[in-house]
């Protein structure tokens, strides 16, 4: 029975459908960071679930057990995607279900910005009747909403940014003009120009050396007097020490879910370097954390569970070569016999070729197959006559594979 470790708060519904398939699922939320080590050892786990708890290159190289790392959300910098790689431990993720619950919380923070709801709230709690100050808004029709990335969750914010009379200009790496037209949009030729525009510059990319402070200084420098920049995506993206000089200045107002160094979910206590600074409004990065999110994560997570402890397959992996080093194809059709496939290996490794990709193609009947064996060089004409020479091998082929 494979063991399913959760290392953070997960739907029942998906824990009850994992356990329906009859796997070993162990919940362990509160293991954190530094308890994952050694609870993937003493657990024998070969499939972990994660949220916001950080899996290291020493909690993956000491579970030889573990094969599969999910994270139940859509960003995965916090998995050592590479120590993964090097190990053959696939990662994955569900992409795009959670992407409304972020959409609506980006609304909520632009909202709350140009209207001051946390500062208005307070004060009407206080006893403090102020109408005339919070009563100064500059309101969002008409308005230009700026966007920087338009993946997903993006595509949503746009979608409700218009919906509010807004004007809309982007920033995407894969952004075409063709592509902004469809949308109703304009393409922005890059950051600094989508931020010189913007009265809302909303921050919407995935986590990568690229993105990381894709909001530089000189993106910051650029923004309009007042504007605002929202991000729910991840605090790396933004220089937060130029953010908050212009915060201070008064020159923009924040919107953040996410922070540079936050602490993980089991946390009570974040000294905040935001603590004392003007002009902002936040929330402890839940953009993801509603029931209706929190659903169609775990309904994902149980789809990809099912797939690979049924046939060994890896939904939504981001961590498989899309392309090989290989140099050639080799074709070989056979009849499906026990044998002919380690026949064919013992001739690649006697001919000191390394496999890097091997797919075996099963006839109806089950007469005869057909194997597709990608190698890092091109097979001589020695070996080609030797796997020709088995009786069960009906034919061999050798293809180039195009650089």
């Amino acid at each position: 029975m494979a063991t399913v470790l959760i290392a953070d708060k997960f739907s029942k519904s998906g824990i009850e459908a994992m356990r329906g398939m009859g796997l070993n699922v162990l919940e362990r939320p509160d293991v954190g960071d530094k308890g994952l080590p050694r609870a993937l050892v003493e657990t024998g786990a070969s499939v972990l679930i994660v949220r916001s708890t950080r899996v290291t290159a020493e909690a993956i190289k000491g579970a030889p057990a573990l094969q599969l790392i999910i994270r139940a959300g859509a960003g995965y910098d916090t998995i050592d995607v590479n120590a993964a790689s090097s190990v053959g431990v696939y990662v994955s993720n569900c992409p795009g279900k959670n992407a409304a619950a972020v959409a609506e919380l980006t609304w909520a923070l632009i909202l709350g910005l140009d209207r001051r709801l946390p500062e208005s709230d307070r004060h009407l709690k206080e006893g403090k009747w102020n109408k005339k100050e919070f009563g100064k808004a500059r309101g969002l029709m008409g308005r230009t909403l700026g966007i920087v990335g338009v993946g997903t969750i993006g595509r949503l914010v746009i979608e409700r940014g218009k919906a509010f009379g807004m004007n809309v200009i982007a920033w995407s790496r894969s952004l075409t003009d063709e592509a902004a037209s469809e949308l109703g949009i304009r393409r922005a030729p890059d950051v600094v120009s989508a931020a010189r525009e913007a009265d809302v510059l909303s921050v919407h990319v995935a986590m990568t050396p690229d993105t990381k402070r894709i909001i530089s200084r000189d993106v910051i420098a650029a923004m309009k007097p007042g504007a605002m920049l929202i991000n729910t995506a991840r605090g790396e993206a933004v220089d937060t020490e130029a953010m908050i000089e212009a915060l201070k200045a008064g020159k923009i107002r924040a919107g953040l879910d996410v922070y540079e160094g936050e602490p993980g979910a089991n946390a009570t206590e974040f000294h905040l370097p935001l603590k004392d600074v003007p002009n902002w409004i936040g929330t402890h990065h839940i953009g993801a954390s509603t029931d209706q999110a929190q659903e169609a994560i775990a309904e994902e997570t149980v789809r990809i569970v099912r797939a690979f402890v049924t046939d060994g397959k890896v939904p939504n992996c981001i961590n498989i070569a899309r392309k090989t080093p290989a140099k050639a194809m080799l074709v070989v059709r056979h009849h499906d016999r026990v044998g002919v496939l380690a026949a064919v290996f013992d001739q690649i490794r006697k001919a000191s070729i390394n496999a890097q990709r091997m797919e075996n193609v099963v006839f109806e009947g089950a007469k005869a197959a057909v194997a597709r064996i990608q190698l890092d060089v091109t097979p001589p004409d020695s070996l080609l006559a030797s796997l020709r020479s088995h009786p069960d091998v009906l034919s061999v082929t050798a293809i180039t594979i195009e650089g």
